[in-house]
């Protein structure tokens, strides 16, 4: 997809022409002034759960929000009476550190096991939170190495898919939290999502590489995984009282139309603090601003996925 790298302010992000959600102009920069508030019922109840609706939350730049949503997100989704698994793919293990207080480096088992052996299971990996209906399939730095093992496998693009095949009917959602790039590892998880969400920090220089991953996402669509779809964009750690990140928030909307959520996630302390609980923050401060956003974002989220199973 191509991409107009003008300073915000100068020219739209992503060409409008190839642009394949087409555009939606307005003329101010706050969110709030420029497109109408929604709002989402309450999720309904479910009589049963599963299949799950895969989602990769992927950005190759690091440092946008992608752990801390993929952790409030998913706890969010459970209070809605969802059954949610959270899948750890990044060698850093951030996920595992912020949700649990997990010491990544004293795992014996994480999805890099999952991945490279075939004598071990899912539900070997597979760990409980302090969550009602959330789990967590850890990782460490041990994932580093599978990015080189896996090149000599057969269908080495899909080996995450098959690795969460035995429990997909046991979630109504797995969310992935990618690592900061575009490489082996990311696009197995783009090859095994049905759908991706793409947080994007407030910030002119985290959308420069926007194009890069649309152009990834829109080889992993011909090639590997024809039913891969953008579920959204999410605009994280904005500022509202900063011209600039109501700039780039507003060109954000203008380059992907209805697809940019309407929940926007605000910059707080917050989140670092819940992050040194091990807590998302729906726990750590639960009438706190972050954690009614993300709430809203659960049910923004479930309101806009298929009505047909996969955890809507």
């Amino acid at each position: 997809m191509a991409a107009n790298t003008a300073p915000v302010g100068e020219g739209d992000l992503v060409d409008p022409v190839t642009n394949p959600w087409g555009t939606t102009r307005n003329t101010g920069a706050d969110l709030h002034t420029t497109r109408p508030e929604r709002t989402y019922p309450e999720p309904e109840p479910l009589d049963e759960h599963g299949p799950a609706r895969i989602v990769a939350l992927c950005n190759q730049k690091g440092g946008v929000g992608k752990t801390t949503t993929t952790i409030n997100l998913g706890a969010a989704i459970a209070e809605c009476g969802r059954r949610v698994l959270l899948v750890d793919f990044d060698p850093q293990g951030a996920l595992s550190v912020g949700l649990g207080r997990l010491d990544p480096r004293e795992l014996d088992l994480t999805v890099y096991n999952l991945l490279m052996q075939r004598d071990v299971t899912v539900e070997d990996v597979l760990l409980k939170t302090d969550i009602e209906g959330l789990d967590l399939i850890p990782s460490n730095i041990d994932l580093s190495a599978a990015e080189v093992q896996l090149v000599g496998e057969v269908a080495r693009e899909q080996m995450l898919g098959r690795a969460l095949r035995p429990v997909i009917d046991d979630y109504d959602v797995v969310l992935i939290d990618c690592q900061p790039s575009l490489g082996l590892l990311t696009v197995n998880a783009l090859t095994a999502a049905d759908g991706v969400i793409v947080p994007l920090e407030c910030e002119f220089f985290a959308l420069r590489g926007v194009a890069l991953l649309m152009d990834t996402i829109q080889k992993v669509q011909e090639r590997l995984n024809e039913d891969l779809v953008i579920d959204g964009f999410l605009g994280t750690m904005y500022d509202p009282r900063t011209l600039h990140a109501r700039e780039v928030l507003s060109t954000i909307i203008d380059g992907f139309g209805d697809k940019v959520y309407g929940t926007v996630i605000n910059r707080t302390v917050r989140f670092p603090d819940a992050t040194v609980a091990g807590e998302p923050i729906t726990r750590f401060d639960s009438s706190s601003a972050g954690a009614n956003a993300y709430r809203d974002l659960a049910k923004e989220v479930l309101a806009r996925w298929p009505l047909s199973g996969h955890g809507a």
